[in-house]
This record gives C-alpha cells, structure tokens and sequence, in this order.
C-alpha cells in the first residue's frame, strides 16, 4: 500500500466493518442458466501465481486497516466462477487459504455438479464456513432455469456437504415465474437440514439481460417477502435440525422488521473477476480497474464510483423524504443499475415509493450505525 493510501486512510478514519471479496475465479460453467449474470463463458483467467498476487492485495490491506488504523477488520473471501471446481488448480488455492485461515474466512459457490462424497470430505479438511448451491423452485422449474437433471445432482450434493457436516447455504433467485414455489423450497431446505436459506430478486443482466419481464412488480415483491416471513417462522418453530430463512437483503425489513439493510457494494464488498477486473458487486458489472494493472487498496480508496457508493450522506434519486433513505440507501443497486443504468435511483421493487405517507415509519426498529450493523455472516452472501 502507498503511504498516499494509508495517509488517506488514516486521515479520514474511514475503514469498512468488514471485508467480503467475491472471487470470479474463471467464466468457464458446464451450465446455461436462464438468468445467469454472466453473458459470456469464456475468457482471459489469471493463472496460479496471479491469483495468489490478487490475494496478497488482499490481506495486505487487511493487515494496513489493522497496523496503521489501529482497525482489525474482518476478512472473507468467497470463491465462486461460472463453476469454480472447473478450474484444476481450484483445491490448490483452496489450500493456500486453508493455510492462511487466520487472516480471512472463505466459502464457496457453486452449482454442486462436482461435490459427491469423495469431494466433500475433501472440502471438510479445508474447512471452508459453508459452501452454497442454488435451488430455484420445485424439480421441474429448477431444471427448466438450470438445465435437466441438475435438481437432482444439486440435492445429491447438499445430501453430500451435509453428510460430512459442512455449513450448507441454499440461494434463491426470485422471480414471476418462480417467487411463489419459495415455500416448498424452504421445505426441501428444512428437509435437507441445511443451515441458511436466502433468496433476492432477478437481476435483468448478463444472459438474463432480456428478463426484465420476469421482474417482480413493488406488490409482488411485497408478497414474495410476506412469503418468506412466514416460511421464516415456521421454520423456528422446530425444535431440531433448524433452517435459518435469512431477510437481510434490500427492502426484506420492510416486512420482516428488524435493522434496514442498505447495499454494501463499495464499501464492505468488492468482486474480482476472472481477469483480475475489479466491480463494486458482480451484479453491478461496473469497472474500476484491474487488479494486475493497480493495487487493490488503490482502487478503494480513489475510485470515485466506490467512493460514492459508501458515502452514507447520499440520498438516492425517488427516496426523498423516505424515512428511511439513509439506513436503506435506495434499496437494491444493482437492480437499478440493471433498469436504468444509474445505481442512484430507487430500487424499481420498493412499493413505498408510490406512497404518500412515506416519512412515518412503520414497526421496523432503526440501526444506529447502519454501516457497521449490516456486517455478519448474513453478508458473506452473493
């Protein structure tokens, strides 16, 4: 890190609760998804020695919020592709961060095509916090998104994970064709005994860039998270083997209550892609630099996108006199950034909007500190 860098640090006193790096290790994927984020499958890579460079970048700033911000901030790195297992050098990385587990955390996305007993108890010696699959509805709209059979080899995996007792995250993707089969999958999750259960909405970009029909509309999206509240509480009413239905993502405590979520990307998230490309989010395919070509800490602390996507003063286009607009910052970024092409414009999903009376606030209990209330495992998600 320059000492430019570390004095701007220092000097403003700015340093993230938290750190998540989502890591697009390779475009390459044996899948098709209809929604995927990406539009192309192929690509420059970096290469091993590369990629262990890319991390360096990492810790090292890790290491510069602690030493010279007197900060220590919690690290994590979640590894994902296209399909990360593709690449043949994957446990090998997988290993150097095994190795160096005292300074982040990781975990692992993926389609679970590869996972099969052998390959989880390889993953249970590596000790990653969860590994997380994607289940999109009941069998037969699962496989029609992601592709015949992969229901099936999706539930074989979880079945695997949790045989050798590693954390198991399930996604969801919610859109018209889908949001109302939630409550079956948050069945098959309990189920399963997996430990999490997320979902957010369909981002119309990459080959889903011509999905903006399958949009929810603000009532539908109210009633797909009403669908997810309820799920959530029967879900705590068991007594063993308890799914987790996670309602931290934008605009879910309008329904569920609780502290507002606000969009972390620029602030405690950053996504590397393959090429060493660095985006705000990887749902928010916005450039700032290449990490081959200008240091990581650079980039957060000069890149004027990432500066003003954390600066907590901001008021975004559509939310004013929102009672909420600065804990909840406009609501989904990317889903703006999707539709209009500016992330400063309220989340197209909010049903708020619309309403008169939007400076009372209803029975959500407000965050003190919505930059550092926000930072929890509930974070380390896509």
């Amino acid at each position: 890190m320059s000492t430019e860098t570390v004095s701007l640090c220092c000097q403003e006193r700015y340093v993230p609760p938290g750190l998540l790096l989502q890591w697009h290790l390779t475009e390459q994927c044996n899948l098709r998804c209809a929604h995927c984020y990406q539009d192309k499958y192929a690509g420059l890579e970096l290469g091993f020695e590369q990629l262990l460079k890319v991390l360096d970048q990492f810790t090292d700033l890790l290491k510069s919020w602690r030493q010279d911000c007197g900060r220590r901030v919690r690290g994590h790195v979640t590894v994902t592709g296209g399909e990360p297992f593709i690449r043949r050098d994957f446990l090998d990385l997988l290993e150097v961060f095994a190795a160096k587990r005292e300074n982040f955390s990781f975990a692992i996305l993926t389609n679970g095509s590869f996972i099969d007993t052998v390959m989880a108890r390889r993953l249970r010696r590596l000790g990653p916090a969860f590994v997380q699959v994607s289940i999109e509805g009941t069998n037969e709209t699962h496989d029609r998104i992601r592709g015949p059979g992969n229901f099936d080899r999706t539930v074989a995996a979880v079945r695997s994970l949790r045989a050798e007792r590693i954390e198991t995250f399930i996604s969801f993707t919610a859109h018209r064709d889908n949001f109302r089969e939630f409550a079956e999958v948050a069945r098959l999750a309990g189920k399963l005994r997996v430990s999490r259960l997320w979902a957010d909405r369909l981002i119309p970009t990459g080959s889903g860039s011509s999905l903006h029909e399958q949009m929810l509309t603000p009532d539908e999206t109210r009633e797909f998270f009403e669908t997810m509240l309820k799920a959530r509480n029967q879900a705590r009413r068991r007594w063993f083997g308890r799914t987790e239905i996670a309602m931290h993502r934008a605009l879910q405590f309008l329904v569920a209550g609780g502290r507002p979520y606000h969009c972390t990307a620029g602030d405690s998230l950053l996504t590397v892609q393959a090429n060493g490309d660095l985006y705000p989010c990887r749902r928010m395919p916005i450039r700032v630099g290449n990490l081959t070509e200008t240091p990581l800490a650079e980039l957060y602390y000069h890149s004027d996108l990432l500066r003003a996507l954390r600066d907590r003063s901001r008021v975004v286009d559509g939310c004013q006199g929102c009672f909420y607009s600065q804990l909840c910052r406009g609501g989904l970024k990317c889903l703006s950034y999707a539709t209009t092409g500016d992330p400063f414009k309220a989340d197209p999903g909010c049903w708020r909007i619309s309403k008169e009376d939007q400076r009372v606030a209803p029975e959500v209990a407000s965050a003190k500190d919505p930059c550092t209330a926000n930072w929890s495992k509930s974070n380390m998600l896509t």
